[in-house]
């Protein structure tokens, strides 16, 4: 699993800026390669930082749900956040084994692709999302065909199943979206998932990366322009934080970001903290509320592209304690020599 990460780290840090160059879903800001390449960085560091005594070495679940919840507290854009779910999602169904097989691996994709579905309060298929269902469904029919057969063999056998159907829905894409049909183009986000997907099958089968993967997809050559230049600019910001929220105030906080704007995720970073107890570092409980206090609290990470980045913090401030709240002007590349935060600027 440290070698999967580490690896897709390096793979999304060489393939970054064709990734951005073909970016212009659902906003043409060019930073998808970016975004992925900087929340896997923080998920590969977490995987190889092991030093608390309390977490089993061995455990294939504790290892990435560490680089999840890294992940997920520093995950950048919609793919970025998207694959922090899709990481902390996998791990669950791998905890307390200490080696990965073809049923476990169906298991999990099929976790992390319904959970990554869930994340989005709109979800969209030509997106990332339809590149993990596939690779999820193949892997599950190979499984089935071998009787859950739980040797490296089938392993293998359901590791290229689940990147050659990957694959395959990152060339439906572009016909399932207009912008990226209209563009000639398959989408960024897919790409990166299936580059992540064949990192992991090389990782654990110790070959290496299938290059000829890429060969014509629409866009993707290096002769081809950055697509997403040439595009109009998307006006609004994206605002980014975490926050602790009962599951009535974060349904609340859904719904009230749904109304001011679009592409909202939000997914829980870790488990419940107790009833009336704070869950993060800079949390409080509010005693005078005794409703909330009566539920289970959970640390949500929340995503929204808004017109105008005030509105949102107010509802975001009005419900919780927010912590890391950043915000980004979408039609602007940032930086990734940047922290996080300094894209824009923080409230």
């Amino acid at each position: 699993m440290k070698r999967w990460l580490g690896k897709a780290e390096t793979t999304l840090g060489n393939h970054s800026d064709r990734l951005n160059a073909i970016n212009i879903f659902p906003v043409a800001d060019g930073d998808t390669g970016t975004n992925l390449y900087l929340t896997v960085r923080a998920a590969a560091a977490a995987s190889g930082d092991r030093s608390a005594a309390d977490e089993p070495v061995n455990d294939v679940g504790s290892v990435l749900a560490a680089a999840g919840r890294a992940a997920m507290e520093q995950a950048r854009g919609n793919s970025g956040t998207l694959f922090a779910v899709f990481l902390c999602a996998l791990a669950e169904p791998l905890a307390g084994h200490a080696r990965l097989s073809a049923p476990l691996l169906a298991a999990a994709l099929n976790r992390a692709q319904i959970r990554a579905w869930s994340a989005l309060s709109e979800p969209v298929p030509g997106t990332m999302l339809s590149v993990l269902e596939a690779a999820a469904r193949a892997a599950g029919d190979c499984d089935t065909a071998h009787n859950g057969d739980d040797s490296n063999q089938a392993l293998g056998l359901a590791l290229d199943a689940a990147v050659n159907a990957a694959l395959d829905a990152v060339v439906r894409t572009e016909d399932q979206l207009a912008p990226l049909h209209a563009a000639h183009v398959v989408d960024a986000g897919g790409v990166g998932m299936l580059l992540i997907l064949d990192c992991l099958r090389s990782a654990v089968l110790g070959e290496e990366l299938q290059d000829e993967l890429l060969d014509g997809l629409h866009g993707y050559d290096l002769q081809d322009p950055h697509i997403h230049a040439g595009m109009p600019d998307d006006d609004g910001v994206e605002v980014m934080c975490t926050i602790n929220l009962s599951p009535l105030a974060a349904a609340t906080l859904r719904q009230r970001l749904d109304e001011l704007g679009d592409s909202v995720i939000m997914s829980q970073v870790g488990s419940a903290s107790p009833a009336g107890s704070p869950s993060g570092p800079n949390d409080a409980v509010d005693d005078d509320d005794d409703e909330d206090a009566a539920e289970a609290s959970y640390r949500w990470r929340v995503h929204v592209h808004v017109p105008e980045a005030e509105p949102a913090v107010a509802v975001i401030r009005s419900l919780g304690d927010p912590t890391d709240i950043s915000v980004s002007q979408l039609s602007m590349p940032r930086d990734p020599g940047l922290p996080a935060g300094q894209h824009g600027h923080e409230y």
